[in-house]
């Protein structure tokens, strides 16, 4: 079994979980640019049911938005899964912006 990593790829707007060149799931996101400052929309976040129960969907959601946090954004959780892991991570609290109908009318129609 290869190393699983996570690899941000920000011309697809995700975080990829990756085991070897395999994507085994991924944090999705939207960017709203407020003029003063970037606002990184979390609206899906999804790990392949036979990697599931490894912890990874955390590992995913601590490192974007670790990584989100260290470029300088602000974070709007709409995902689940990262509503979920904020409200029970508070070292992001004060990086968390509360959604408004401008993020979500950019988001990708189901």
């Amino acid at each position: 079994m290869s190393e699983i990593r996570i690899e941000h790829l920000p011309e697809s707007r995700r975080y990829a979980l990756l085991e070897g060149a395999k994507e085994i799931g991924a944090a999705h996101y939207r960017e709203l640019d407020t003029g003063d400052s970037v606002q990184r929309i979390f609206f899906h976040t999804e790990v392949d049911e036979a990697y599931a129960g490894q912890g990874l969907a955390s590992r995913l959601a601590a490192e974007a938005l670790s990584d989100t946090v260290a470029q300088g954004h602000q974070i709007v959780a709409v995902c689940p899964y990262i509503k979920a892991y904020v409200a029970k991570h508070h070292d992001f609290d004060a990086d968390l912006v509360k959604p408004t109908p401008a993020h979500l009318g950019i988001l990708p129609k189901a």
